[in-house]
């Protein structure tokens, strides 16, 4: 847009000095030209009077002497024809063919106009007076003078209308530019705060300064509708956070008093008893899920600070060796990462080990800051892969399987929090891949 502003502010203010440095040039070429043909029209006036005289008194050694004096002072060339069109005598070169012009002469009609004087020429012009008194024409003056100073009195005038006209547009263009920018200042600003809202940045604001009347009201209606809207996220959060958090401890005690109640109970009520418990399990399961993902949506999953991968992967290790599933790592030694990254690498590993049977292998790689964590397992259509990371999704075929529907919804806002980008991959020729791309400046290389 800005680029756009410019090139046609540009292109308006080319034809405004083109509509007036053009027409000024041509209008100062004319007054030039006219200037030149009315100084050469005397001089050949004044020779057309001493050739009448001259005819008169049959004498032409003083005209003679007078043409010559003034083609070799001027650089001009004259000739004098008789009413025959006969050359009499001619001083100077002639380049130009005269005969034209000394059949009009002869005719009673004198040179009214000059070809338009530019720096580029004609580098001589041609003027003819008819010499004699009234109708009794005693013959011709034919003058073919040079144009060399008009011609250079011409290229300053056009010189510095050329370089007035660049001043003008160079400063001009610099007006242009400053001006788009006043005008786009709030939009650059606002499409600033919206890039930085949209990473998760719901503080980030527009600074109402220059701009446009118009376009400085909308960026302060764009921060009262932030602040509206990061009230409403904030005070969702914040219930989500406060309810997952009072729910932990009733449902602490609920727990408690359900396993008192389990000697009293008789033989027939044991199963419903173990149901009892596992939704129990599974509802507090559910709580703790909301309350991270509360946290991580706060701010409070995406710090800095890091651990290493190596020791968390051997913890790992025990877990599946328990479930006779074969982790396979290949990590560099002392390898630091996020701690947003080593959670994701335990929800990838805490998802697999509840879905690769027994026999089957996971496998995680760190390398050019790629971490996959690739299982065997049964795997997700393409359809199921694009709803996975979506917030209490689980798949048809696992609905028995223990969990929240919320660990790749946390892994989701663990990256983003992080700058990661989290991709869910199939793998070859069954299986799942879970892979996270860290930003450049978070990446971990082998040393």
């Amino acid at each position: 847009m800005n680029s756009r502003l410019v090139v046609t502010f540009t292109t308006l203010i080319v034809f405004l000095i083109a509509a007036l440095a053009v027409p000024l040039g041509f209008a100062y070429a004319s007054h030039r030209t006219n200037r030149l043909l009315l100084d050469r029209r005397a001089d050949a006036t004044r020779f057309a009077e001493l050739a009448d005289q001259a005819y008169r008194e049959s004498d032409h050694a003083s005209l003679m002497a007078e043409v010559f004096r003034y083609a070799s002072l001027y650089g001009a060339a004259v000739r004098i024809r008789d009413r025959n069109g006969s050359v009499l005598f001619t001083a100077g070169r002639f380049q130009a063919d005269d005969e034209e012009a000394s059949r009009l002469a002869l005719s009673g009609r004198t040179t009214e106009d000059l070809p338009l004087i530019n720096p580029f020429g004609p580098a001589r012009v041609l003027l003819a007076e008819p010499a004699g008194r009234d109708a009794q024409l005693s013959g011709v003056v034919l003058l073919e003078a040079p144009t060399d100073q008009a011609r250079t009195d011409v290229s300053l005038v056009w010189g510095a209308l050329a370089l007035g006209a660049l001043v003008a547009l160079a400063y001009s263009v610099l007006a242009a530019r400053r001006l788009a920018r006043w005008i786009l200042r709030p939009v650059t600003e606002l499409d600033r705060t919206t890039q930085a809202i949209a990473q998760g940045q719901l503080d980030a604001r527009a600074h109402p300064g220059a701009g446009p009347s118009e376009l400085r009201r909308l960026e302060e209606r764009f921060n009262a509708m932030a602040d509206a809207v990061s009230s409403a996220i904030e005070r969702q959060r914040a219930f989500v956070a406060d309810a997952s958090h009072e729910l932990r401890t009733p449902l602490t005690v609920l727990g408690l008093r359900l396993e008192n109640l389990e000697p009293h109970l008789k033989g027939e009520g044991a199963a419903e008893f173990e149901e009892a418990m596992a939704e129990l399990d599974r509802l507090a399961l559910l709580v703790e899920d909301l309350l991270a993902l509360a946290r991580v949506e706060a701010g409070a999953g995406g710090d800095a600070k890091e651990a290493e991968l190596r020791p968390r992967l051997g913890v790992w290790r025990e877990v599946y060796a328990a479930k006779k599933i074969n982790l396979v790592t290949d990590v560099p030694e002392a390898a630091a990462v996020p701690e947003a990254v080593a959670r994701i690498a335990d929800i990838a590993l805490d998802n697999a080990q509840k879905f690769v049977p027994e026999g089957g292998t996971v496998t995680v790689t760190l390398a050019d800051g790629v971490l996959r964590v690739a299982d065997d397992g049964p795997g997700l259509g393409e359809e199921e892969r694009a709803e996975a990371l979506g917030r209490f999704w689980r798949s048809g075929a696992h609905a028995n399987v223990p969990g929240s529907g919320l660990g790749l919804a946390i892994a989701a806002e663990l990256a983003k929090a992080c700058g990661a980008t989290l991709s869910l991959l199939p793998a070859e020729p069954h299986g799942l891949v879970v892979e996270l791309r860290l930003p450049r400046a978070g990446r971990t290389d082998q040393p």
